[in-house]
């Protein structure tokens, strides 16, 4: 199946690493202009040098002025993929409120001021639109000491079933993907015990974490056209780890 975005702008989220920079990456060799969201202006730098068309802005999500600062002027944003995020594992007992802070900031805050942000411009130039939230199977599933990531992901799933509600009218299709583990660098250091691994992949019928790639297909067919009729929904990317939920 192939996709093109020729002729689009798209705005990605947590760029610098991971299956952000692989999203960035496939985008831009699709065609589409790319704005790389990002803190690490290092990481960014090796993206921007890997293709070069890619527009990188250093920013911290946290800050919702300082993201809608760092996009002000930006005439025209077409698709979106919300990837930031950031997990902060605890036993329920010694979770902290600066944990909760933190995470549902950058988890769930930025998704929300960033889908404001570009949803406005789509509407404002009467243009459709889509957008994918990268969520998690942690959404759906409790995972010993992941109370609050997985908070912070099933807020940004109920986030995309009421987006889709409201701008369905104005033609903006706004999904979610929801991976089981992504053997990324934040993937490989959270995982990093052998028997929880083990006890992990037990659980997912084909036995095995996902890769990069396999999520970006997912992000690239929401993304596009051939997605037309889909909104509003939750694509699962796990190996079929949740089919017996």
């Amino acid at each position: 199946m192939e996709v093109t975005f020729t002729g689009k702008t798209a705005l990605v989220s947590g760029a610098s690493k991971g299956i952000g920079r692989g999203i960035a990456l496939q985008l831009a060799k699709c065609g589409a202009k790319v704005i790389a969201l990002g803190r690490n202006e290092d990481d960014l730098a090796c993206l921007k040098e890997e293709i070069p068309s890619i527009h990188t802005i250093v920013v911290d999500l946290s800050d919702w002025s300082e993201t809608k600062q760092s996009l002000n002027g930006i005439e025209k944003i077409d698709l979106l993929v919300n990837n930031a995020g950031i997990a902060v594992l605890s036993p329920l007992g010694e979770i902290e409120e600066h944990d909760i802070d933190q995470l549902f900031s950058v988890n769930f805050k930025a998704v929300v001021n960033l889908t404001q942000i570009v949803t406005q411009n789509l509407i404002n130039r009467n243009v459709g639109g889509s957008i994918v939230n990268i969520s998690s199977k942690a959404s759906m599933r409790g995972i010993r000491e992941h109370a609050v990531y997985c908070a912070t992901k099933a807020s940004v799933d109920s986030f995309t079933k009421v987006a889709a509600l409201e701008l369905g009218e104005h033609n903006i299709r706004i999904n979610c993907v929801n991976p089981t583990v992504v053997m990324t660098e934040l993937g490989l250091r959270i995982w990093s015990d052998p028997h929880v691994v083990n006890e992990m992949k037990a659980k997912i019928p084909l036995k095995r974490f996902a890769e990069v790639k396999e999520v970006v297909d997912a992000v690239m067919f929401l993304l596009s056209d051939k997605a037309s009729m889909i909104t509003g929904t939750c694509m699962r990317v796990d190996g079929g780890c949740l089919a017996a939920l």
